[in-house]
């Protein structure tokens, strides 16, 4: 497997993929190389979503896909907005608007724990089996109000206690290594190897 083609148009996503599998020597290519159309994410779990899109993806571009779904689940809230992070405060996608829905729900909670989860799915074709299957989670809480410049989503807003910043504070290099993404890539990465998917 010497090129994938990814399930995103999210150009943060992308690029923090590209960036940790590049070491690799695959080439990475996003699914507007191919024109291939969003997928439907019509399910309640992001494991269900992720192979959804993967499995458009290999289709569409008769290559091995990788998909990612991820959102944010706050735990006053019951785990929301988790799958529908993205479009939290509807259409059109806006992270301002969605940060402003999240911050004025949990105004006068005590509770503002939550946590990144991310799913990542390699599947070789679209019918594939044996999808290889990752995931990763990055703890933290919710503050009123935004911090940093970097990262994208709700990176302004959540704070990582051990470190004292937000993910929007944090290097590029240093949020790859700890954060949801980071991880379940790294654990990719290493499925990968162990499959004899790919070869050094």
């Amino acid at each position: 497997m010497k090129k994938l083609v990814i399930a995103s148009n999210n150009t943060g996503k992308l690029k923090e993929i590209h960036r940790i599998l590049e070491p690799l020597g695959l080439e990475v290519l996003p699914q507007s190389a191919f024109n291939i159309p969003e997928a439907e994410e019509p399910h309640c779990t992001f494991i269900e979503n992720c192979l959804a899109k993967a499995r458009h993806a290999a289709e569409h571009a008769g290559l091995p896909a990788l998909a990612d779904d991820s959102g944010i689940c706050v735990d006053a809230l019951n785990g929301a907005p988790g799958v529908y992070s993205a479009r939290f405060a509807g259409e059109p996608k806006s992270d301002q608007r969605n940060n402003e829905k999240l911050v004025a729900l949990l105004k006068n909670e005590p509770n503002r724990k939550a946590h990144y989860y991310c799913v990542i799915v390699l599947v070789r074709h679209p019918h594939d089996p044996e999808p290889l299957i990752a995931e990763g989670r990055w703890d933290g809480e919710i503050i009123d109000h935004p911090r940093g410049s970097g990262g994208f989503g709700y990176d302004p807003h959540f704070l990582i206690p051990d470190l004292g910043k937000t993910g929007a504070e944090l290097p590029m290099d240093v949020k790859n290594r700890i954060s949801h993404r980071g991880k379940a890539l790294a654990a990719l990465v290493e499925k990968l190897k162990s499959s004899g998917l790919w070869q050094p």
